[in-house]
Formats: C-alpha cells, structure tokens, sequence
C-alpha cells in the first residue's frame, strides 16, 4: 500500500520561501499544503502561488493542518521557540541558517527533536550542490594532495547597507551579519575538516547606519581546522561576486564557486618546461567550458529551475525527506548537531568583536503631524529627515516598531500598523494633518498587484477620510507613462493609456490606484494630491538602479535602448523639496505633479560620470529593445505552456521602450505652482547623485 504524502507547512513568507516552495512542490510524496506569515498579505501570496492555505497564527495551522513536517524561515531569533513548539506538536523541521543565534540555542532545540523523537534539520542549502560533492569527494580521496590551506569567501554586495530597508534582522546588531552569512562559510569548512578553531578577527570598510550606528562591511577571519589553516573573508560592499571555496593541497587547488556550481582544479602534470604551462592553461579552458556548458544546457532544459541556487535547496531539502521517506539517519551535512559545531565556531569569532558605543536617543516625546507610509525606504528615510528638519514631527508606519531614526527619537514615532488594517490606520492617523503614501508592492501577477497595491492603497485613502486627514499625497509612478515615443512631450495632461493591459504589472498597478483614488476624490472629495517622481538618484539610494539598465551583478549593466537619450534623473533632495511643497501648498487637491529634474545627462553620461568621479570604470553595453521583448515573449509561453503559470502578464513592445525613457518631460507645472528648482546643472547633479552619494560602499 502507498504510503500517503508528507503533509508540509511553510512558516515564515518571505523572499526565502518561495525557493523552499520550489523545491517541495517538485519532491514526489511530498504536498505544501499551508503557510504561515503574521502578514495576512505575504502568506496569500504564496499560499495562492503554491497551492496552500494560508494562516496568520502558527498555532491554528497546526492544529488544523495534520502536518508531517514544518519549514521554519522566519527570522533567526524566533527559530528556537518556533523549533521547539513544533517538536512537541509532533513536526519534523527543517530551519533556515542561522538555526539559532547561538550554540546554546542550537543545542535547545537537538534537545528538544532527541525528546520528541522528531527530526531537525540545517538550512545550510550550499552543501548540497552537486559540485560541493565533487570538491568533497576529491578533497577526502586524496585527489588534491595533503590540503594545508583553505580560503572561502563570501564577497557579493548587500545593498541594504547603504540604502535599506534597515529594520531587517541581519541589520539589527552588529553581530547579526556573521550570525546571517557565517553559517554558509563555517558549515564548509566544518564539513571538510572538523571543528574549526578561530584565532583573529578583522573588521573593515565600516559604514554609519541611518541614525548613527555603524555597521562593518568587511570582516576577515583566521582559523584552523586540524592541519589546515582556514581564512574567511566576507566582502559587502559592491563588489565582483566571489562566492567561493579555494582548497590548496600538495597536489592540486581547487576552487568552488558556490554561486554557479562549477568546480575547476588547477594541478601539476609531467609535461617539459616548455609545454608545462600550456597544458595548465589548457585544462583550466576546457574545465570552464565543460563547468560553463553544463551549467547553461542543465538552465535551458529545465527553464532555470534547476540554477546553482536552486539545486543547493534541492540537494538540502531532499536530504530531509529522503530521511524522513527512508526512516534513515539524516546525512551529517544537514545535521543539527552539525550546526551546533558550526554555531560554536561563531560564537568564538564574535567573541573577538570590539564592543561598539550604541548612540544616545534623544530625550522627549513627538507630537507628529505628518504621516509617512512606507518611510524606512530610500524617499521615506530622506522625506522624513527633511521633515524633521523643516520643524514637523513625523509618526512613521513600518512593520516592526522600530525604524532608522534613533538620532531624531525625540520628533518621530514609529507604529506598526498592517496596510490591510482600516481600522488600525484610521487609529494610527488620528492627529494627523497630511498623509504620504509612499509604500508598492512587488508583484507577479495581476491578481496579487490589486490585492497587495490596489486595494491596499484604497484602504489607505479610507482610512485618512475617516480620520479626517486634511491632505493625502499618493506617490504613482512616471513608469505608467506610454515613454517609447521621442517625439512627444510628456506633461501632467498626456494622462496614461485607457487600456494598461500590456503594460508591466508595476506600471498598470500604479496607475490603477491613481484611477481609482482620483475616482474617490471626484466622488467622496478625497483630498488627494498625487507624486510622480523620476529616477531617482542620491545618498542612500543604489548604485544597482534598475530605472536605468538592467544590472548584473555590481559592475555590469545593459542600458535600457541605446543610451544616448536624456533621462528624467531626480535628486533625492529635490525630491523630497518638492513633496513638502505639495503637502504646504493651498488648493491643490485633485492635481498630480512630475517631479522630475531639468534634462541633463543619458545613461551613458551618467557611467561616465561615475569612471571620472569614483575611478570605476563599469561594462556598460547597450541592448536591443526589440530582442528583449522577443525573448520576453518566448519566457511567457514557456511559462503558461510547460509551467502552468497563471495569472501573468506580458509587456508589449512599447512597455520595453518606455523603460527607456525615450520622452522628455515638460516640469513646468511643478515648477509653476509648486515653486519647485530642481537641479539645473550637471556638475550639481553628478555631485549629488555620484560624488556624494557613496554608490560603491566605501
């Protein structure tokens, strides 16, 4: 008789989560069948997406659900009571790194699986690709001589550093980014070599967090594990991805590269002096192109479901099951006791850590009269600090109770109110004179865009009529614009296209909440202004800005077209000007307003800008539109055909030519009535959005 699938529940519905979806629903005799988010909204979204119901309470999904198993990938400091509720209910786990935020914590929950006979495993997903295995095996057989050295790296930018969020767990503590990353590096070298012993800690290329903190970007640890000497280096800057584990022996080094799977070995042979290094050279070229090969045929045959990333969750997570499936011992790469030896290791190294001086928060209590929605992001952050600045106290609507202002504690206040709660925002604006919306929500499908976008910012605008808000200021996009044509000029009359159909789920969902806000102003005398900002650039925004190319990796980027045209850039500080003035301006209400900067520089004057002004000269290439479009077709029909996706939109020709910008913007209406100056020069420009604005981390 057939043994009945696995019954499996999600809890935690963030960006993780979607690859541990992936990689269940491809598992035989296994079934997501719930997920668990304390955001009604996220938990929707990919409980729809998957199949899976939905729950905001841990307890009532498993006391519904009869479930088998758990997928624990909330933050790190809520594992260890989540891990140990679910044994005792009876669920296997399997939890993401960090398992716990110590080895104390760690070793709680073996503890608590060993009581409950229930089975725990370690997202440490990196040992399970398929050339970690190799370099693994080759390593133990002796294929690479007696290994005295080992490097392992992990150096790939982390844009939250410079331009947030920063309420996210890794940016909490100093401490948390080796708690966040080091598992990854600590689980290698413990898998390869046994407990690792650290003996230094080096700390470099800090960077001052919104509200004075400061966070390291660089760390640099010395180790040893037995006879081998073991460096980790974690870069976070913008940087060239090195993600990597470098094994030099007598015989041979290898280098595996985490980040594509490849696995190429440089090693001695017998050759003369004359052919020696030709034959060296030779064997690296033919093991990148075979590495490269089988990579690119292993993507294209499975439409990119089996990328390096994703075949690190399948190796990790169909070791769990084939455990579970077999009732054999789990492999001791996932093991927790394994995790245990790693966390101990980390422990050790944060114990070299120099103590930091947390700032002093200002004394006194604010008094706000200004809402921002949506202000722990690069405008919110700027718009509420010139706020501040200015004389208004602020009252901030994040997730968590606590945001980057810990410098201006005295004049803004931070609630945390979901988007969907009505009721909780009316409350939240109560007091309150103008509201900025400045949240969106990403989305990818049309459905989830009116649920997550539209219906979110129409309860927004409920809400602040019936707090009796005097103004609330909606920030929509100049992305709805139809931009392909260069001849036209764009005003705040051009209006958008009757039928957004085929346009991208970003553009078409901003401009529907302007419809309807505009429909609720016409009707219900909404107080609405709305915002159109350009592209844009300043300190605390990211070098990676996908309103001007489409970026790989931190040192490459495809323009959008040919580059040539004028893009509708804006300073940041310009920005948040103009949106000040559109909240003290009388009589404005049912107006909409282009804050966009005078034309001064293309895509390609921008690069240049940034090669004479920081010394990095970038691979800037340009692209065809038109092949993008068609390659874009041809991604949709592979993914309604063999896929069975549903619900996804597909961007005509004129959407991929509107990411260009090729339309310039008549701004004299903001300037007019606003009283808005933008930049009107390219030095000030290029010094605000370059010079000054610490694109590169350090």
């Amino acid at each position: 008789m057939a043994k009945a699938p696995l019954r499996v529940g999600i809890v935690g519905a963030g960006y993780i989560a979607t690859w541990h979806a992936d990689t269940i629903k491809s598992l035989t005799d296994v079934d997501l069948v719930a997920v668990c988010d304390m955001s009604a909204s996220a938990a929707d979204a990919l409980g729809s997406s998957f199949g899976a119901k939905p729950y905001t309470d841990f307890d009532a999904m498993v006391a519904q659900e009869n479930l088998d198993a758990v997928h624990i990938l909330t933050p790190p400091d809520s594992h260890r009571a989540l891990a140990e509720k679910s044994a005792a209910a009876g669920l296997h786990c399997f939890i993401e790194k960090p398992v716990g935020v110590s080895a104390k914590e760690t070793a709680a929950m073996v503890t608590a699986g060993q009581k409950a006979d229930r089975l725990m495993a370690a997202g440490h997903n990196f040992l399970g690709m398929p050339s970690y295995e190799r370099l693994k095996k080759a390593a133990q057989g002796g294929n690479l001589g007696r290994i005295s050295m080992a490097e392992i790296n992990w150096c790939f930018p982390l844009p939250p550093l410079r331009s947030g969020p920063f309420g996210l767990w890794l940016l909490r503590e100093p401490r948390n980014l080796l708690l966040e990353l080091g598992p990854h590096l600590f689980a290698f070298a413990t898998d390869l070599f046994g407990k690792v012993e650290v003996c230094h800690l080096a700390l470099s290329k800090p960077i001052a967090l919104p509200g004075g903190e400061t966070r390291h970007q660089g760390w640099r640890i010395l180790a040893r594990a037995g006879d081998v000497d073991v460096t980790f280096n974690i870069s976070l800057v913008e940087t060239v991805d090195d993600r990597s584990v470098t094994l030099r022996g007598s015989t041979a080094q290898a280098r595996f590269d985490y980040a594509a799977d490849t696995l190429v070995v440089r090693r001695e042979n017998n050759a003369d002096l004359v052919l020696n290094p030709l034959r060296k050279q030779l064997s690296q070229g033919w093991q990148h192109l075979r590495e490269g090969g089988v990579n690119f045929g292993r993507q294209l045959i499975s439409l990119n479901r089996k990328s390096p990333y994703g075949l690190s969750f399948a190796g990790a997570i169909g070791a769990f099951y084939d455990s579970l499936r077999n009732q054999k011992p789990l492999d001791p790469r996932f093991d927790m006791k394994t995790a245990q030896v790693v966390m101990t290791s980390i422990d050790d190294a944060l114990a070299m850590m120099p103590a930091q001086t947390v700032p002093a928060r200002p004394k006194g209590t604010p008094k706000p009269t200004v809402m921002v929605i949506g202000g722990t992001g690069f405008i919110g952050r700027a718009l509420t600090r010139d706020l501040v600045k200015r004389g208004y106290d602020v009252r901030v609507l994040s997730r968590g109770r606590t945001g980057p202002f810990a410098d201006i504690a005295n004049r803004v206040e931070t609630v945390a109110v979901s988007m969907r709660d009505t009721d909780g925002l009316t409350q939240a604006m109560e007091g309150i004179d103008t509201v900025y919306n400045l949240a969106k929500s990403t989305d990818k499908t049309w459905e989830d865009a009116l649920a997550n976008d539209v219906d979110v910012s129409v309860g927004v605008a409920k809400a602040a009529m019936t707090a009796g808000v005097r103004r609330l200021i909606y920030t929509g996009t100049i992305a709805s614009y139809d931009m392909s044509d260069p001849r036209r000029k764009i005003s705040e009359d051009t209006g958008f296209r009757n039928d957004m159909n085929d346009r991208n789920i970003y553009a078409r969902s901003k401009a529907e909440c302007e419809k309807r806000l505009l429909q609720m102003h016409a009707e219900q005398g909404l107080p609405l202004v709305i915002a159109r900002p350009g592209i844009v650039v300043g300190e605390g925004g990211p070098l990676q800005h996908w309103g001007i190319g489409r970026w790989h990796g931190a040192g490459a980027v495809r323009i959008w077209g040919h580059g040539r045209n004028i893009l509708p850039f804006v300073l940041i500080d310009d920005l948040t000007d103009g949106l000040i003035r559109m909240m003290e301006k009388e009589g404005i209400e049912g107006r909409s307003y282009n804050l966009v900067g005078e034309p001064l520089m293309s895509a390609r004057d921008y690069f240049s800008a940034i090669h004479d002004q920081m010394g990095a000269q970038l691979a800037v290439s340009t692209s065809s539109l038109h092949a993008l479009f068609v390659a874009d077709l041809v991604k949709h029909a592979m993914k309604v055909t063999l896929l069975r996706r549903k619900g996804l939109s597909r961007a005509s020709l004129k959407d991929w030519k509107s990411r260009a910008h090729f339309t310039p913007f008549d701004i004299s209406k903001s300037k007019n009535e606003l009283g808005w100056i933008p930049a009107a020069d390219r030095e000030t420009l290029v010094r605000g959005a370059i010079t000054n604005a610490n694109l590169f981390g350090f």
